[in-house]
This record gives C-alpha cells, sequence and structure tokens, in this order.
C-alpha cells in the first residue's frame, strides 16, 4: 500500500492501492470517519486520472484543502514517483 502523510486536514493520512491506474483499495486515518468511507467506498475502482481531475481544488470550510483533495494530491504524487 502506498502511504501519504496529508497536511491542513483532520485525516492524518492516506493508504491506497492502485493497480493499472485503477484505485482498488483506500482508507484514511483520523477524520470524519463516515465521510471518509464513504469517499474510499466511492473511488475504489476509479481511474486515477478522473479522479485527481474531480477531486483536485475541493476545499474543506476555510481550510485551503480537504480530504479528497488531499487524495488528488496523493495520487499525483504516486504517479510522479
Amino acid at each position: 500500500m502506498y502511504e501519504y502523510a496529508t497536511s491542513g486536514v483532520c485525516a492524518k493520512d492516506i493508504k491506497f492501492e492502485v493497480e493499472n491506474g485503477i484505485v482498488k483499495k483506500v482508507l484514511f486515518t483520523g477524520g470524519c470517519n463516515g465521510n471518509l468511507q464513504g469517499i474510499a467506498s466511492l473511488v475504489e475502482g476509479m481511474e486515477v486520472d478522473k479522479l485527481i481531475e474531480k477531486l483536485s481544488g475541493i476545499k474543506c470550510g476555510n481550510k485551503e484543502t480537504s480530504c479528497p483533495d488531499q487524495l488528488s494530491k496523493a495520487l499525483i504524487k504516486y504517479k510522479n514517483k
């Protein structure tokens, strides 16, 4: 599993698996449990590039980022490794 340390959100990290460009599993540590379980369930089975496009730039309240935005940043970092 790939692990990404988040910044500026309640979740402290995101772990995920990608196979052939498809997100297979996502686990958030911390944060709003129900919402993050929902996000994880919705994104599993989707293409990495499509998720980056859809999630990038989403903000949470007054924060400059959000857990979905952090997932997009994690996926970008994963692609560029």
